[in-house]
């Protein structure tokens, strides 16, 4: 059951794939791991302001956000001139972000960095901060109009949703149905992991794609969708899920189905819980982002707009393929997400 990816070009070796989204300048990006390292190009202003920074998170409490606030807490630290409040929504909900968001414009910052919950219905309240002079960037999802946002800065989740079917196949090289489990639509991040991984698996003739299944972001509702699905395709062989709470929930819809270690599963994010699913072979594969970087930059992109220095409006960020075979290398284990600062 506990079968190990194996990546051609690394062997057991973690593999690392930088891919910056499509015409993003090569000033002002980080090309760091999660370490804590970032560009040099901003050394912090010379008027001695110290710049109040708010991040607003997607959800409060998700690994992959703590981590993001933690680069950013580094950042303003290094830099020596900002500060940054940290809040989010208790679930990724824009009807409870949207209320944090109007907060934090009306105390106004010098700075918002937000993760919106949704394309369409965060549009509006952003586009009040901005209305109001903050300076905005946007972290990991973004909007349908991102208008005048200084800086988008996220994984290139099209390029994810691609290499998640590149390690079915890696997985399952004989082919079959392959099968996508998502949050909810409207999400900018993991509408283009889906479409990432469609693409991919549309252009091979050995796998069938049998679609999207959506569980509002619930473990329970996540099972029964892939229940379902496993049902009615009883050719799958390999299922994508898109974040956390997909993946517990398609891991627990194999084992119900009683095809454990004949369904492939390959996860998205790297929190400890995840982690802890990698090892005991409830899925197969995980793609981990790299969010302490993303918090570094976007402080980065801030500060420079703050104080005048060119900024750079797209950053992709790189990401780790983590397995069994490769997890305790020094790339896996500095992509493991974290639970506190």
């Amino acid at each position: 059951m506990k079968r190990s990816l194996v990546v051609p070009t690394a062997g057991a070796a973690a593999v690392l794939l930088t891919v910056l989204a499509a015409g993003c300048s090569s000033s002002g990006s980080s090309s760091s791991a999660s370490s804590g390292s970032t560009s040099s190009s901003t050394t912090g202003s010379s008027s001695g302001k110290t710049y109040k920074l708010s991040f607003i998170q997607g959800v409060a409490g998700d690994g992959f956000y703590v981590t993001m606030g933690c680069g950013m807490q580094a950042e303003a630290k290094t830099l020596g001139d900002a500060t940054v409040n940290v809040q989010g929504p208790s679930q990724f909900d824009s009807t409870l972000q949207n209320p944090i968001i109007e907060s934090v414009t009306a105390s106004h910052p010098d700075a918002i960095m937000v993760a919106p919950d949704d394309v369409t219905a965060s549009q509006e309240p952003i586009d009040q901060a901005m209305s109001a002079g903050i300076k905005v960037v946007l972290v990991d999802t973004t909007l349908n109009n991102p208008g005048n946002a200084v800086s988008q800065i996220s994984s290139d989740n099209l390029a994810g949703g691609a290499d998640a079917f590149a390690a079915v196949k890696e997985l399952v090289p004989a082919g079959g149905q392959v099968l996508v489990v998502n949050t909810k639509p409207g999400i900018s991040t993991t509408d283009q992991r889906t479409t990432g991984f469609a693409t991919a698996a549309k252009a091979d003739s050995k796998y069938t794609y049998v679609g999207v299944q959506y569980d509002q972001d619930s473990a329970s509702i996540a099972a029964q969708v892939t229940l379902a699905a496993l049902q009615k395709n009883p050719g799958i062989v390999g299922i994508f899920a898109t974040n956390l709470f997909s993946a517990e929930g398609a891991a627990t819809a194999v084992r119900q189905a009683g095809k454990s270690g004949k369904v492939k599963i390959v996860g998205f994010d790297a929190d400890p819980d995840q982690i802890a699913a990698l090892k005991q072979g409830t899925v197969q594969a995980l793609i981990a982002q790299s969010p302490y970087t993303i918090g570094q930059d976007a402080v980065e992109q801030a500060i420079n707009a703050l104080t005048g220095k060119p900024v750079t409006a797209k950053i992709g960020t790189k990401f780790t393929i983590i397995t069994s075979a490769n997890l305790t290398s020094a790339a896996s284990q500095a992509a493991i997400y974290k639970t506190a600062c």
